[in-house]
Protein backbone atom coordinates (compact mmCIF):
# COMPACT_ATOMS: atom_id res chain seq x y z
CA UNK A 1 0.00 0.00 0.00
CA UNK A 2 2.44 2.68 0.83
CA UNK A 3 4.62 1.84 -2.64
CA UNK A 4 1.21 2.40 -4.11
CA UNK A 5 0.81 5.55 -2.72
CA UNK A 6 4.36 6.18 -3.27
CA UNK A 7 3.79 6.28 -6.94
CA UNK A 8 0.71 8.08 -6.92
CA UNK A 9 2.03 10.98 -5.41
CA UNK A 10 5.07 10.45 -7.66
CA UNK A 11 2.76 10.68 -10.70
CA UNK A 12 0.94 13.56 -9.52
CA UNK A 13 4.09 15.55 -9.06
CA UNK A 14 5.20 15.10 -12.62
CA UNK A 15 2.05 15.62 -13.98
CA UNK A 16 1.91 18.83 -11.68
CA UNK A 17 5.58 19.87 -13.07
CA UNK A 18 4.79 19.30 -16.57
CA UNK A 19 1.53 21.48 -16.40
CA UNK A 20 4.19 23.85 -14.78
CA UNK A 21 6.84 23.89 -17.63
CA UNK A 22 3.93 23.58 -20.41
CA UNK A 23 2.17 26.69 -19.09
CA UNK A 24 5.00 28.69 -18.75
CA UNK A 25 6.91 27.82 -22.65
CA UNK A 26 4.35 26.01 -24.62
CA UNK A 27 4.69 22.37 -25.66
CA UNK A 28 7.20 22.86 -28.08
CA UNK A 29 10.08 24.42 -25.94
CA UNK A 30 9.69 22.48 -22.52
CA UNK A 31 12.13 20.37 -21.88
CA UNK A 32 11.71 17.11 -20.28
CA UNK A 33 14.83 18.23 -17.74
CA UNK A 34 12.89 21.20 -16.77
CA UNK A 35 9.77 19.07 -16.18
CA UNK A 36 12.44 16.40 -14.13
CA UNK A 37 13.89 18.95 -12.21
CA UNK A 38 10.75 20.92 -10.66
CA UNK A 39 8.99 17.39 -10.08
CA UNK A 40 12.79 16.83 -8.28
CA UNK A 41 12.29 12.94 -9.18
CA UNK A 42 14.78 10.82 -11.91
CA UNK A 43 14.36 9.93 -15.78
CA UNK A 44 13.27 6.39 -14.75
CA UNK A 45 10.60 7.39 -12.64
CA UNK A 46 9.06 10.15 -15.02
CA UNK A 47 9.07 6.79 -17.81
CA UNK A 48 7.60 4.61 -15.81
CA UNK A 49 4.37 6.71 -15.52
CA UNK A 50 4.87 8.32 -18.70
CA UNK A 51 6.20 7.10 -22.22
CA UNK A 52 7.61 10.34 -23.72
CA UNK A 53 6.59 14.44 -23.58
CA UNK A 54 3.88 14.00 -25.80
CA UNK A 55 2.31 11.26 -23.40
CA UNK A 56 2.61 13.52 -20.44
CA UNK A 57 0.96 16.19 -22.56
CA UNK A 58 -2.22 14.44 -23.42
CA UNK A 59 -2.36 13.36 -19.54
CA UNK A 60 -2.32 16.88 -18.99
CA UNK A 61 -4.62 17.80 -21.60
CA UNK A 62 -7.01 14.66 -20.05
CA UNK A 63 -6.58 16.48 -16.52
CA UNK A 64 -8.97 19.34 -17.53
CA UNK A 65 -11.76 19.02 -15.92
CA UNK A 66 -11.32 16.55 -13.38
CA UNK A 67 -9.47 19.49 -11.72
CA UNK A 68 -12.08 21.65 -11.37
CA UNK A 69 -14.11 21.05 -8.34
CA UNK A 70 -18.05 20.94 -8.75
CA UNK A 71 -20.05 23.27 -7.94
CA UNK A 72 -23.27 22.14 -5.50
CA UNK A 73 -26.59 21.49 -7.25
CA UNK A 74 -28.76 25.17 -7.52
CA UNK A 75 -32.61 25.53 -7.37
CA UNK A 76 -32.06 27.18 -11.27
CA UNK A 77 -29.93 24.86 -13.42
CA UNK A 78 -29.02 28.14 -15.62
CA UNK A 79 -26.89 29.26 -12.43
CA UNK A 80 -25.32 25.78 -12.48
CA UNK A 81 -24.36 26.32 -15.90
CA UNK A 82 -23.27 29.77 -15.12
CA UNK A 83 -21.01 28.12 -12.30
CA UNK A 84 -18.94 25.89 -14.09
CA UNK A 85 -17.55 28.77 -15.84
CA UNK A 86 -17.15 30.70 -12.96
CA UNK A 87 -15.44 28.09 -11.06
CA UNK A 88 -13.16 27.27 -13.81
CA UNK A 89 -12.14 31.08 -14.33
CA UNK A 90 -11.72 31.02 -10.38
CA UNK A 91 -9.53 27.99 -10.35
CA UNK A 92 -7.48 28.81 -13.29
CA UNK A 93 -4.81 31.15 -11.52
CA UNK A 94 -4.71 28.53 -9.06
CA UNK A 95 -4.40 25.56 -10.05
CA UNK A 96 -1.22 24.65 -12.04
CA UNK A 97 -2.66 21.33 -13.94
CA UNK A 98 -5.61 23.42 -15.06
CA UNK A 99 -3.64 26.26 -16.29
CA UNK A 100 -1.15 24.22 -18.03
CA UNK A 101 -3.75 22.50 -19.86
CA UNK A 102 -5.07 25.33 -20.92
CA UNK A 103 -2.02 26.45 -22.20
CA UNK A 104 -1.53 23.07 -24.07
CA UNK A 105 -5.19 23.26 -25.32
CA UNK A 106 -4.70 26.71 -27.14
CA UNK A 107 -1.00 26.10 -27.86
CA UNK A 108 -0.12 25.69 -31.69
CA UNK A 109 2.75 23.88 -31.14
CA UNK A 110 3.14 20.18 -31.06
CA UNK A 111 0.47 19.65 -34.35
CA UNK A 112 0.04 15.88 -33.08
CA UNK A 113 -1.56 16.42 -29.87
CA UNK A 114 -5.12 15.74 -29.62
CA UNK A 115 -6.30 18.81 -28.12
CA UNK A 116 -10.29 17.96 -28.98
CA UNK A 117 -11.23 16.19 -25.38
CA UNK A 118 -11.29 19.05 -23.24
CA UNK A 119 -13.85 21.28 -25.63
CA UNK A 120 -16.22 18.14 -26.00
CA UNK A 121 -16.16 17.35 -22.47
CA UNK A 122 -16.98 20.95 -21.32
CA UNK A 123 -19.12 21.18 -24.35
CA UNK A 124 -21.34 17.82 -22.75
CA UNK A 125 -21.51 19.47 -19.62
CA UNK A 126 -23.32 22.50 -20.70
CA UNK A 127 -25.38 21.09 -22.91
CA UNK A 128 -26.85 18.73 -20.08
CA UNK A 129 -26.87 21.37 -17.88
CA UNK A 130 -28.55 23.72 -20.67
CA UNK A 131 -31.42 20.64 -21.58
CA UNK A 132 -32.55 20.73 -17.70
CA UNK A 133 -32.46 24.14 -17.92
CA UNK A 134 -34.94 23.96 -21.01
CA UNK A 135 -37.15 21.05 -19.64
CA UNK A 136 -37.85 22.71 -16.67
CA UNK A 137 -38.77 26.40 -18.27
CA UNK A 138 -35.98 28.46 -17.60
CA UNK A 139 -35.08 29.38 -20.95
CA UNK A 140 -36.55 31.14 -23.63
CA UNK A 141 -38.26 29.52 -26.51
CA UNK A 142 -35.94 30.00 -28.96
CA UNK A 143 -32.71 29.06 -26.92
CA UNK A 144 -31.53 25.88 -28.49
CA UNK A 145 -28.85 24.21 -25.94
CA UNK A 146 -27.00 22.74 -28.87
CA UNK A 147 -26.17 26.23 -30.05
CA UNK A 148 -25.46 28.26 -26.82
CA UNK A 149 -23.22 25.12 -24.82
CA UNK A 150 -20.12 25.35 -28.29
CA UNK A 151 -20.68 28.67 -28.25
CA UNK A 152 -19.84 29.50 -24.50
CA UNK A 153 -16.99 26.84 -24.50
CA UNK A 154 -15.07 28.48 -27.91
CA UNK A 155 -15.53 32.08 -25.54
CA UNK A 156 -13.92 30.57 -23.13
CA UNK A 157 -11.08 29.98 -25.30
CA UNK A 158 -11.06 32.95 -26.75
CA UNK A 159 -10.97 34.79 -23.31
CA UNK A 160 -8.37 32.73 -22.57
CA UNK A 161 -6.17 33.72 -25.71
CA UNK A 162 -6.75 37.34 -25.12
CA UNK A 163 -5.87 37.51 -21.18
CA UNK A 164 -2.58 35.57 -21.57
CA UNK A 165 -1.88 38.34 -25.00
CA UNK A 166 -3.17 41.58 -23.23
CA UNK A 167 -2.09 40.74 -19.49
CA UNK A 168 0.44 38.03 -19.89
CA UNK A 169 -2.00 35.84 -17.36
CA UNK A 170 -5.39 34.63 -16.66
CA UNK A 171 -6.81 36.91 -13.69
CA UNK A 172 -8.97 38.79 -15.80
CA UNK A 173 -10.87 35.85 -17.40
CA UNK A 174 -13.44 35.52 -13.95
CA UNK A 175 -14.05 39.45 -14.97
CA UNK A 176 -14.29 38.66 -18.17
CA UNK A 177 -16.59 35.62 -18.05
CA UNK A 178 -18.55 37.57 -15.83
CA UNK A 179 -19.63 40.57 -18.80
CA UNK A 180 -20.22 37.36 -21.29
CA UNK A 181 -23.12 35.95 -19.04
CA UNK A 182 -24.08 39.35 -18.36
CA UNK A 183 -24.56 40.10 -21.90
CA UNK A 184 -25.48 36.29 -23.26
CA UNK A 185 -28.21 35.20 -20.55
CA UNK A 186 -30.64 37.93 -21.25
CA UNK A 187 -31.09 36.50 -24.75
CA UNK A 188 -31.88 32.63 -23.41
CA UNK A 189 -32.86 32.92 -19.70
CA UNK A 190 -36.60 33.92 -18.83
CA UNK A 191 -36.65 36.90 -16.86
CA UNK A 192 -37.92 35.62 -13.52
CA UNK A 193 -34.74 33.36 -13.78
CA UNK A 194 -32.43 35.78 -14.91
CA UNK A 195 -33.25 38.42 -11.92
CA UNK A 196 -31.64 35.62 -9.42
CA UNK A 197 -29.05 34.57 -10.99
CA UNK A 198 -25.69 35.63 -9.50
CA UNK A 199 -23.22 36.61 -12.29
CA UNK A 200 -20.75 38.67 -10.81
CA UNK A 201 -16.83 38.42 -10.70
CA UNK A 202 -16.46 36.07 -7.59
CA UNK A 203 -19.03 33.56 -7.86
CA UNK A 204 -16.85 30.99 -8.97
CA UNK A 205 -15.37 31.28 -5.50
CA UNK A 206 -18.99 31.81 -3.38
CA UNK A 207 -19.63 28.46 -5.25
CA UNK A 208 -17.11 26.18 -4.12
CA UNK A 209 -17.53 27.80 -0.80
CA UNK A 210 -20.81 26.73 -0.48
CA UNK A 211 -19.89 23.08 -2.07
CA UNK A 212 -17.13 23.01 0.94
CA UNK A 213 -19.69 24.15 3.72
CA UNK A 214 -22.36 21.60 2.65
CA UNK A 215 -22.56 18.24 4.83
CA UNK A 216 -20.81 15.75 3.51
Amino acid sequence: MAKQDRAIRTRKAILEAAAAVFDERGYEAAKLSDILALAQVTKGALYFHFDSKEDLAHAVIDAQVSVVPTAPPQLSKVQEFVDVGMVFAHRLTRDRVLSGSVRLTLDQGGHDLNRSGPYREWTEILLGLLGEAKERGELLPHADPAEVAPLVVGAYAGLNLMAHAVDGDRTSVERWASSLYHHLLPSIVVPSVLTMLDLEPGRGARALGLTEGAPS
